[in-house]
């Protein structure tokens, strides 16, 4: 379960001409899910860290999701797995959690290789479903496979969100359901 207190939400390359590349009807609710997890995690000071591939060739990260972590500062990588960027690591350490949730593009490349590194060393992987896109729905769905069959938890927002605030007591409840209702 994604417990609040040792999740850390990633954001992998979800950056302007990447997800220009994403089949049509998918780049909107890919936001919208997003922009949810990002809300949630501010009000629930869930540490986050945004990735970009190359940004001189794929563009900036798109510049709604920028503005729901305005503190934030891309982390410009270009190895695919964000476990072999040093910058992130250095992020992911210092924050001592222990539990990684996963969004991001492009499903089958950078989430899939990213997920099974952290794996293998230690931390619980989360990705969620509703928040990765490939440009194929043939390779996203091969990677969600690939990774369920080694560990990885693939759950979806409301999961995770709920997760978080475990209790319908919870202060930020009313607020954050808010976000998906």
């Amino acid at each position: 379960m994604a417990e609040v207190q040792d999740s850390f939400l990633l954001v992998i390359d979800v950056q302007q001409r990447l997800l220009a590349a994403m089949p049509d009807g998918v780049q909107a609710p890919l936001i919208k899910q997003l922009g949810v997890l990002l809300q949630a995690a501010d009000s629930l000071t869930i540490p986050v860290a945004i990735t970009e591939q190359y940004p001189k060739g794929l563009g900036p990260t798109e510049a709604e999701l920028l503005q729901l972590s305005p503190s934030k500062t891309a982390i410009e990588k270009t190895c695919f797995s964000c476990a072999d960027a040093d910058e992130f690591m250095t992020t992911l350490r210092t924050s001592r959690r222990r539990s990684v949730i996963l969004t991001g593009m492009e499903t089958h490349i950078c989430v899939l290789q990213t997920a099974l590194a952290l794996q293998g060393q230690g931390y619980q992987v989360f990705v969620v479903e509703d928040g990765v896109c490939s440009r194929t729905p043939q390779n996203q769905h091969n990677a969600l496979q690939r990774m369920r069959q080694a560990g990885v938890i693939i759950t979806n927002t409301e999961s995770v969100l709920f997760e978080w605030l475990a209790d319908a007591k919870h202060p930020e409840f009313r607020a954050l359901s808010k976000l998906i209702f």
